[in-house]
């Protein structure tokens, strides 16, 4: 017994140094307002802090192709490479999703992530998102990328017995990532460890961002900084490595008491120290 439980201790230790060897990004979305105001500056100032990669946000999708090669090139220059890009649900329709695909492919970036699914009808409506997910997987596979999806809290809750989350998991292909947010997969009450373990090889991409329950205003519990909440970030990244499949860790924060160069510099530092 001894012996079993020295190299079960011993394999889970391996699993968590790897996850130093996991490169660390940032989704620029937590540095939102200084990226709107120089974005040069921006992309420059997290590739200082340590950041490997980035995943861009909403605004990227309606650049020019030659807005996506400057940015682009920013990005390699900062010593960053471009993961992914968190895309509008609107941008997966017939009439945009040929040129979005297109800047994906400019930037480098190997994920078209939809953001969020806007409005949807029940239960129906989202076996509709599905279909738009499977549509963008199939195109985007062809050109060696794919698609995926991020959850919020709500996506947890169940409409008519079912949570649009785990039907988006049942109707969407293999090929769909489920990009998993931490924080709001804990607010809704679920155990992201265990989420993890039931699609397994399908988180591929993780949002890291904590959740702490008990403030005044619960949405403050996202401004919390990484190790400041609920989250047992050791056991999540060794899940989500070992079972998850996962490619890259993106930290990401709605916002803090402090600056978000601030914010996000911290960030990478706790879980730096969080992982040793």
């Amino acid at each position: 017994m001894e012996r079993r439980t020295f190299l079960a201790a011993g394999a889970a230790a391996s699993l968590l140094q790897g996850a130093f060897k996991k490169p660390v990004g940032l989704e620029l979305y937590s540095v939102r307002k200084e990226f709107v105001k120089d974005m040069a500056g921006t992309i420059k100032a997290v590739g200082k802090m340590g950041y490997e990669g980035v995943e861009l946000f909403g605004t990227y999708a309606d650049w020019t192709p030659a807005q996506a090669k400057e940015a682009q090139t920013m990005i390699k220059d900062a010593g960053m490479s471009c993961w992914s890009a968190h895309t509008g649900a609107k941008y997966f329709t017939p009439e945009h999703l040929d040129r979005v695909i297109e800047l994906n492919s400019i930037l480098g970036s190997k994920y078209m992530i939809m953001s969020s699914a806007g409005k949807v009808d029940g239960i129906d409506g989202w076996k509709k998102v599905a279909v738009s997910l499977n549509t963008a997987a199939e195109k985007l596979k062809k050109v060696k990328k794919g698609t995926g999806f991020h959850n919020h809290a709500f996506e947890f809750m169940p409409i008519s017995g079912q949570k649009p989350i785990e039907v988006l998991a049942k109707e969407t292909t293999k090929d769909v990532v489920l990009q998993l947010d931490v924080g709001t997969c804990i607010e809704a009450g679920t155990d992201p460890i265990a989420w993890i373990k039931a699609n397994p090889g399908r988180i591929r991409s993780l949002h890291m961002k904590d959740w702490k329950r008990g403030l005044p205003n619960p949405h403050d519990g996202y401004k919390v900084l990484i190790g400041e909440g609920e989250t047992d970030w050791k056991a999540v990244v060794n899940e989500s490595l070992k079972t998850g499949g996962a490619e890259h860790l993106l930290i990401e924060q709605e916002g803090s008491r402090y600056s978000e160069f601030e914010t996000a510099q911290k960030c990478i530092d706790n879980f730096k120290r969080i992982m040793a």
